[in-house]
C-alpha cells in the first residue's frame, strides 16, 4: 500500500494503490464488485441535476477532465507515470471512445428527458451485450450454463424490482431510451477491450483513457456549447463534481482491476446491482416500500449476480497442477 500524505484523497489514492494482486482472493474482488456497483449508481442522478443547466457534452467534457486530474495527481503521489507507447495510447482513444465519450455523452443527452432511475434499469442491460458479444464475436472467455443462467436471472429481477408503474415512461421518449441502450452496448464493447490492458496499474487505463476522452470532448465542447457563455447553477456545479470523482475517477480504477481480475462478463455484473441500490436509497431516503415482487426480484439480482461471479474462474498464467 502506499503512504498517504493527505486526507481529503485517502479514500481514492488507497483504492488506487491496489493494483492487480500476486494472489487473487474473489470475496475481496467480490466486495470491490458491490462498492463499484453503490458509488457508480450515483452518477444518473449527478447527471441528471447536471444537465439540467450544463449542455451534456460540455459537462462530460470537464467530467473526464476533472477525473483525469484527480486520477494524475494520484498517480503523482504514488509515482506512476503514463506510458509512452503510441499503441497503447491508440488503446486508450479506443477505450475512451467505448467507456467514456459516446456512452457518457449518450446519457447525458438522454437524461434532458428520461427520468434517472429509468436510465439505471435500461443501462442495467450492459452485462447481456457483454454476454452476447463475448459468446458470439470475441469467445475470449469460457461461458457456462450458470453464468447465461445469471445473466437470465439479473434481467428478470430488474425487471420485477421496476415493476410495470416504473416503465410507464417507456416508449414515451424512445430516442432517449434508444440512446441509453446504445450506451449499454458501447459499455460492453468497453468491458470487452478492457483486457488489452492485463498487466498495468488499474489507474493507468483508467487515467489514459480519461486524459484521451478529454482529448476528444473539450475541442467539441468549446465549439458547440461555447461554454464560457453559460450560467450553470450551484447545484449543477456540485453535481459535476460528485459526477467527476465519485461518479468517475473512483469507478474507473476499480473497473480496469475487475477487468482482469473477475473477467468482462463478471465485472460487468455491477450493472445489475445498481437497481437494487437505487431502490434501497429511494426506500432509505423517500420512505418508499418494497412491494412483495420487488423483494423476490432483489433475490433474483442477487442470484444472479452469485452465478456471473462465483465459482472457478480461469485467472491468467494460472500455474499448471
Amino acid at each position: 500500500m502506499a503512504k498517504h500524505c493527505y486526507d481529503g484523497g485517502l479514500a481514492l489514492s488507497t483504492v488506487a494503490s491496489m493494483s492487480k494482486p500476486a494472489a487473487i482472493n474473489l470475496s475481496f474482488e467480490l466486495t470491490l464488485l458491490v462498492f463499484l456497483a453503490a458509488i457508480w449508481s450515483t452518477s444518473f442522478t449527478f447527471i441528471k441535476i447536471g444537465v439540467a443547466t450544463i449542455p451534456p457534452i460540455s459537462l462530460i467534457a470537464w467530467r473526464t477532465l476533472i477525473a483525469a486530474i484527480v486520477l494524475l495527481a494520484v498517480m503523482r503521489l504514488r509515482g506512476i507515470s503514463m506510458p509512452r507507447d503510441r499503441r497503447v495510447w491508440g488503446r486508450f482513444v479506443i477505450q475512451a471512445c467505448l467507456n467514456s465519450v459516446i456512452p457518457f455523452t449518450l446519457i447525458a443527452w438522454a437524461e434532458r428527458t428520461v427520468a434517472a432511475d429509468l436510465a439505471v434499469i435500461l443501462n442495467a442491460t450492459t452485462p447481456i451485450f457483454t454476454f452476447l458479444l463475448t459468446v458470439g464475436v470475441t469467445r475470449h472467455e469460457t461461458m457456462t450454463p450458470r453464468v447465461a443462467f445469471g445473466v437470465g436471472a439479473g434481467l428478470l429481477g430488474v425487471v420485477l424490482i421496476v415493476g410495470g408503474s416504473a416503465l410507464q415512461g417507456l416508449g414515451h421518449e424512445l430516442a432517449g431510451q434508444l440512446a441509453i441502450l446504445l450506451a449499454a452496448v458501447c459499455y460492453a464493447g468497453a468491458a470487452i477491450f478492457g483486457k488489452n490492458f492485463k498487466g498495468f496499474d488499474p489507474i493507468v487505463p483508467a487515467a489514459g483513457s480519461l486524459i484521451a476522452g478529454t482529448v476528444i470532448l473539450m475541442p467539441i465542447s468549446l465549439i458547440v456549447d461555447a461554454p464560457w457563455q453559460l450560467q450553470p447553477s450551484a447545484n449543477s456545479l456540485w453535481a459535476l463534481l460528485g459526477l467527476a470523482t465519485l461518479g468517475t475517477a473512483l469507478p474507473f480504477i476499480l473497473y480496469f482491476r475487475l477487468f482482469e481480475t473477475l473477467g468482462s462478463v463478471r465485472a460487468t455484473a455491477q450493472a445489475f446491482l445498481r437497481v437494487p441500490f437505487g431502490v434501497a436509497i429511494s426506500a432509505v431516503i423517500l420512505g418508499e416500500r418494497l412491494s412483495p415482487t420487488a423483494w423476490v426480484g432483489f433475490g433474483l439480482v442477487v442470484a444472479g449476480v452469485g452465478a456471473m461471479t462465483l465459482g472457478p474462474i480461469k485467472w491468467p498464467k494460472r500455474a499448471a497442477k
